[in-house]
């Protein structure tokens, strides 16, 4: 539990650790209770702890102004009743955890330990009463597991393997997902707002010379694009205009972004991204 916790520290997520992690890193939380002082005080100490990170105040607040809950700008109020809000909670989780991954394979390694912890603090401590609900076991340790490798330099298979595990975790949880549309308006929903979230990511980089910003519209921009290759098909019976929209979207941000590394200069203009993650909005319904 002490190495636990100085991981937690060294990433800046001590505050949430403190606040209801520790019952989960022990065993004690089951898929995230919703009941007892722990899960009382863990959403707020997650937020407490996200305040001031890179990350954080980067971009996805900027989601939560929006209308989104939670730290990570997700409606976690809806989430246990509407599969998008549901699947954009999982897709933000899977996006820290792709840009990670390939973080590490630059040589990033404490960014990528970063962006393996930070769903914790962002999406899953709030998340914890949705999943209890629905059937979700916790999958939270996964992460810590994940961003020990990476700050312990193991080699590149392990910490692929620690990222396969969570995306194993993160299919299963989906299978949770509370009923109410169809596939494919579900999977045009969340594609749409991992489009906008790296299109707002891509909008600071201008004036934010950092790398946080740029992995995290990376990993918004990856998980869009795997997410639209497998169920394209299905948007296009369903809605030709919002895939044609996003197939556009995606063609600008695999030029906006296109590595893990962050290029000198920034290959596309911010207003061209902003109009096209509109249109996919409008299209998709969103």
């Amino acid at each position: 539990m002490n190495s636990t916790l100085k991981l937690w520290s060294q990433l800046g997520l001590g505050t949430a650790l403190a606040g209801g992690l520790l019952a989960a890193c022990s065993g004690g939380e089951a898929g995230g209770e919703s009941g007892g002082e722990g899960a009382q005080t863990a959403p707020a100490a997650a937020a407490s702890a996200g305040e001031g990170e890179g990350e954080g105040g980067s971009g996805e607040g900027e989601q939560a102004a929006a209308g989104g809950e939670g730290e990570g700008g997700v409606a976690v109020a809806d989430a246990a009743k509407d599969p998008v809000a549901y699947g954009i909670a999982l897709a933000v989780a899977e996006a820290h955890v792709v840009a990670a991954r390939d973080a590490y394979a630059a040589g990033n390694k404490q960014a990528a330990a970063e962006m393996f912890a930070h769903p914790v603090s962002e999406v899953l401590l709030d998340m914890d009463p949705v999943f209890t609900t629905l059937g979700v076991a916790d999958f939270k340790p996964l992460f810590t597991a994940a961003a020990d490798a990476a700050l312990a330099g193991k080699s590149t298979a392990e910490v692929n393997k620690a990222h396969d595990k969570i995306i194993a975790a993160l299919r299963a949880a989906a299978t949770k997902a509370p009923a109410g549309a169809s596939p494919a308006k579900v999977s045009a929903g969340v594609i749409a707002d991992m489009i906008e979230r790296a299109s707002a990511m891509y909008r600071k980089l201008a004036k934010d010379a950092s790398y946080e910003p740029y992995l995290d519209g990376y990993g918004f921009a990856r998980v869009a694009a795997s997410t639209f290759s497998s169920s394209g098909a299905g948007i296009k019976a369903e809605n030709p205009g919002a895939h044609a929209r996003i197939s556009e979207a995606l063609g600008l941000l695999a030029k906006a972004y296109p590595g893990a590394a962050r290029p000198a200069t920034l290959p596309v203009e911010a207003g061209a991204l902003s109009a096209a993650s509109a249109k996919v909005m409008l299209a998709a319904g969103t």
